[in-house]
């Protein structure tokens, strides 16, 4: 199952309404005194809108991606707009200054990060014209959250491996891409250095364990994708972090979703997409004969049947973000 144009403009129609939607919205937010109770709008003029901070962040990563993809999408000139009236230089300076006001430290931390590294690679891959200015704009938020990454990195004595925003493998597979497109050699090595130190030595994951009720990436599969673009050997290591995944059937099949009106029941509709990315690209770092490779591309079908279909048109709850996982599943 491939992205088309009719469903890339689809998605796209969803951040597009929502980039500009306020209310309702979930604050992570500390306040240092009165003068810091505010609006979302005024808080953050760039990324007010889809319900939270780094849902706006991958709604504008995904409208790039879109267009990279198929540049001839009948909303492009809306997008246009929308980034020249959010991306500009001022926008991004108060954005800027929120990160580095005191104790803030740990705002959107890792997952943010990740997805404001996987926005900048988009501005700077991009073909439109207007994107150099873009990604001018973005940088000094670009450049503020690498130094943070990094140094989390230096400090972060274990792995988050929980299947929500705090997830360590998913931020550094986002903040990877982005250092291996843009020739960033310091972050690369210092992702390359904890991924090895966090999970070169992992073997026998309870991946039966998984899902948990409000998970949307699957910490098993995320860390196997991370460790697909890092481990020297990664058939040996998969081989021993995930023996006989064929028969771990809470992992090879979608999650159930009872109420897709629920914000943290819904997310197993992500964890369905994300899960049809993951396994995807772990097929696709093994070699083609693996034993593995037909109960992945089984799995991957499976979990894309299942919750595909209820990412255009579904309850805010889903729709502020799923969007962007879908697009991940099927490309």
């Amino acid at each position: 199952m491939q992205l088309t144009q009719h469903q890339a403009d689809a998605f796209a129609r969803m951040p597009l309404a929502y980039l500009r939607q306020e209310y309702p919205n979930h604050i992570m937010h500390l306040l240092n005194d009165d003068s810091d109770v505010l609006p979302p709008r005024e808080l953050h003029p760039v990324f007010y809108g889809c319900f939270d901070w780094h849902s706006a962040v991958h709604g504008y990563w995904l409208l790039l991606r879109c267009l990279r993809l198929y540049p001839a999408l009948s909303c492009r000139e809306e997008i246009i707009a929308l980034f020249e009236e959010h991306i500009t230089e001022q926008k991004v300076a108060q954005e800027l200054a929120y990160f580095t006001a005191p104790f803030r430290a740990s705002f959107e931390r890792p997952y943010g990060y990740g997805w404001l590294l996987a926005l900048s690679q988009e501005l700077q891959q991009s073909s439109l014209p207007q994107a150099k200015a873009w990604h001018q704009n973005l940088e000094p938020l670009t450049q503020d959250i690498r130094a943070r990454l990094i140094d989390y990195l230096s400090k972060l004595t274990y792995p988050i491996r929980v299947g929500t925003h705090y997830n360590t493998a998913f931020a550094l597979a986002l903040g990877l891409d982005y250092s291996r497109a843009l020739n960033d050699e310091a972050l690369e090595n210092a992702i390359i250095d904890a991924a090895n130190r966090f999970y070169a030595a992992d073997t026998h994951y309870p991946a039966h364990y998984e899902p948990g009720g409000d998970e949307y990436i699957s910490g098993a599969l995320t860390e196997a994708l991370l460790m697909s673009k890092v481990a020297k050997n990664f058939p040996q290591w998969f081989d021993s972090f995930l023996p006989d995944i064929a028969s771990v059937d809470a992992l090879m099949n979608p999650a159930q979703v009872s109420d897709r009106t629920d914000p943290k029941i819904a997310h197993l509709d992500g964890l369905n997409l994300s899960r049809a990315w993951s396994m995807k690209h772990i097929a696709k770092a093994l070699p083609e004969s693996h034993v593995a490779q037909k109960a992945l591309n089984d799995a991957v079908s499976r979990h894309l049947l299942a919750s595909l279909e209820h990412v255009v048109g579904s309850h805010y709850s889903g729709g502020h973000w799923l969007a962007s996982f879908a697009l991940l599943a099927l490309e």
